[in-house]
């Protein structure tokens, strides 16, 4: 990449460019009377020297496939990236847009927000999740590179603070990080040894050069506020083919005469009096919001370093033989899926094979990988158990990056993350699995999927009492509620091969929404008679109709079996039962009204699903039945199970007859 040696720009210093940073956050924070101004004021000098010297982009093309990725892991710092957004020449980061920092409807958000404003590569603000999605990013530029060579070569950097490594999330990410060697990947770490409670000390006596050395990274050390310490520091780190680490030894605040270094400064406004000081400590005489011209030139320079750059790849992207993948794959066309996955439910419907949906996914999956190469899998350490590998796909490895499989190890928060970070960074679609119980491992960068609308696809096998033998620990009876109660996440839980497939028909085409697979372990009939429509995307339907009904069952997955039979019992005593597969509530309610209403007719209804009741009241009544689970499983057999919670397809019809006769 091109490096910048000069720390002057004309006759402005990197001090003066880093106090541009400094005083744009101490003034916005001052106005909103609200934020975070400690962080910025610190980490303002690295920032400088990092952009002013390495660090490349285009504001002009803020979605550049070949820019570096700057992600800023201390998103409570946020000032920091917008003031460097709006000096380097967003077209969307105005000074009104500064001006009006943590008001409602400003690109300015608390915290850094992705789709808010350009230039924010990700949603950051829970502490450890910018790092951790940062080690995805670097991952797909290495994968991008070994596909793509001559058209990608970029480096990730990431500002984290003391909060970001001590979460758990972190020491999963270094650990993938370093045993995978992505070199392209620096953390300038803000070592100012203060959290909000106080001196670090009160809560932590972590060696962590020792750690990130111990897990394979490069580790070195600067003075935050010496620019030829950074930059020297950063060039050792460009220098060495380890990930690195460098720590940044900052004062928290620095300029405020007298509140830097004190957890005081963190979060709230310096006052009047305290920002008079600073300006006058840091040689800063300006109004606030004002930049003088020749510090605005010179970050200009550095955006126009990034667009000559990008000028270049432009003719390299033009010459090359690859330019149809890469565009094909950065644009994610699913094109290519449609015809083998129609021909995939066609011999479905032939054959009607008794598998169990992971493994109905598992075949579902061979048709994607063959279609779309630009799709990388991965799995917790449980390939075998999710079936997440599909025939073909080579592992990636250290120094090989060519492979489609990522081994994650039992880092399920780290692989959710990594995911994010993958999806990110765009050329690719990732999907990676592990036991549904063990979606509360993942569930912040689930949350973050759904709250940036990142099309991730997670494969959670195991998904009921149904997994039998390995108990309640592993039983997730509550997680299918607590799972469809988080915002613009479409949880599918398909009843059988041709569901599944379908389910993967719509995870590929998703745009804007994660999609959440909850696959059982037990093989489930082949209960879909036509395929010609995908009626997972209506969320529910009706798999077995009547004329004039007098109850409608309703049931998820593996519980399909169970209302088809309860139904075959009431059809024998003269009852007329319609069927409803419900495999994912977020489809139905997507659904016009009139649709909906004629699905779950008006008769009396009976939910039926080996989990908790909660979340069933966009399909039941208050009056309606419902079959399943009151509290959390055991350990026994499968069927042993079913039969000792009443989850059968006795239960379901005596719940039916009961709401008749009411």
């Amino acid at each position: 990449m091109n490096v910048n040696s000069q720390i002057q720009t004309g006759s402005v210093t990197e001090r003066q460019m880093a106090n541009a940073i400094r005083f744009l956050a101490v003034d916005a924070v001052e106005k909103a009377k609200s934020g975070h101004p400690g962080m910025p004021m610190g980490m303002a000098d690295v920032t400088a020297v990092l952009f002013n010297r390495f660090l490349t982009l285009d504001p002009a093309d803020p979605a550049w496939p070949d820019r570096d990725r700057f992600v800023l892991s201390a998103g409570h710092g946020s000032m920091l990236l917008y003031a460097v957004n709006h000096l380097l020449g967003y077209a969307d980061m105005p000074i009104g847009q500064l001006e009006k920092f943590r008001q409602l409807g400003a690109r300015t958000a608390g915290h850094p927000e992705y789709g808010h404003a350009q230039g924010v590569e990700v949603t950051t603000g829970p502490l450890g999740q910018g790092i951790a999605t940062a080690v995805g990013m670097a991952l797909a530029e290495r994968m991008a590179a070994a596909r793509f060579p001559g058209l990608v070569d970029h480096r990730t950097w990431v500002i984290a603070g003391d909060g970001c490594l001590m979460e758990g999330i972190s020491h999963e990410a270094l650990d993938l990080a370093g045993h995978l060697g992505l070199g392209r990947l620096t953390v300038l770490w803000d070592d100012n040894r203060i959290t909000i409670d106080g001196d670090t000390d009160l809560s932590t006596s972590m060696d962590q050069k020792a750690r990130f050395a111990a897990a394979g990274w490069h580790v070195g050390a600067c003075d935050a506020h010496d620019p030829e310490s950074i930059a020297a520091a950063i060039a050792a780190a460009l220098a060495d083919p380890r990930p690195s680490l460098i720590a940044c030894r900052s004062i928290i605040g620095y300029g405020a005469p007298t509140k830097q270094g004190g957890h005081d400064v963190h979060g709230a406004p310096l006052g009047a009096e305290e920002i008079a000081a600073a300006r006058q400590a840091l040689d800063w005489p300006h109004a606030p919001f004002v930049i003088p011209e020749p510090i605005r030139a010179a970050w200009a320079k550095v955006a126009a370093r990034g667009a000559a750059a990008r000028a270049d790849w432009e003719h390299r992207l033009a010459a090359s033989p690859d330019r149809a993948a890469f565009r094909s794959a950065q644009a994610a066309d699913v094109g290519a899926l449609a015809a083998p996955m129609m021909a995939h439910k066609a011999k479905l419907l032939a054959e009607a094979p008794k598998v169990a949906t992971r493994k109905a996914s598992e075949m579902a999956l061979q048709v994607v990988a063959d279609a779309l190469p630009f799709v990388i899998g991965g799995s917790a350490d449980l390939t075998g158990s999710n079936l997440t590998r599909a025939k073909g796909q080579a592992s990636v490895k250290p120094n090989d990056y060519s492979g489609s499989y990522v081994h994650y190890g039992i880092r399920e928060h780290g692989m959710a993350a990594a995911m994010n970070g993958i999806a990110l960074h765009g050329g690719f679609r990732a999907y990676g699995g592990t036991f549904l119980a063990f979606a509360d491992y993942c569930r912040p960068s689930i949350r973050l999927a759904a709250l940036m609308g990142v099309p991730v696809t997670y494969v959670m096998t195991h998904d009921s009492i149904g997994l039998g033998e390995d108990g309640p620990t592993h039983q997730p009876v509550e997680t299918l509620a607590s799972l469809r109660a988080m915002p613009n996440l479409a949880v599918i839980r398909p009843c059988d091969a041709v569901e599944t497939a379908e389910a993967w028909e719509l995870a590929m085409g998703s745009r804007k929404t994660p999609v959440l697979l909850a696959l059982s372990r037990q093989n489930l009939p082949l209960v879909r008679k036509m395929a010609d429509q995908n009626m997972v995307a209506k969320g529910a339907y009706l798999l077995r109709d009547v004329e004039n009904r007098q109850v409608t069952l309703i049931a998820t997955g593996s519980e399909i079996e169970i209302a088809l039979k309860a139904a075959d019992l009431l059809a024998a005593e003269g009852i007329r039962v319609a069927v409803v597969s419900a495999p994912s509530f977020e489809y139905f309610a997507e659904q016009p009204a009139g649709y909906r209403e004629g699905v779950l007719g008006h008769a009396p209804r009976v939910g039926v699903e080996a989990a908790i009741r909660q979340g069933w009241d966009a399909l039941l009544r208050p009056e309606d039945g419902f079959v399943g689970m009151t509290g959390f499983g055991a350990s026994a057999p499968a069927p042993a199970l079913y039969a000792h919670f009443g989850i059968t397809p006795d239960a379901v019809a005596k719940a039916a007859k009961d709401r008749i006769q009411d």
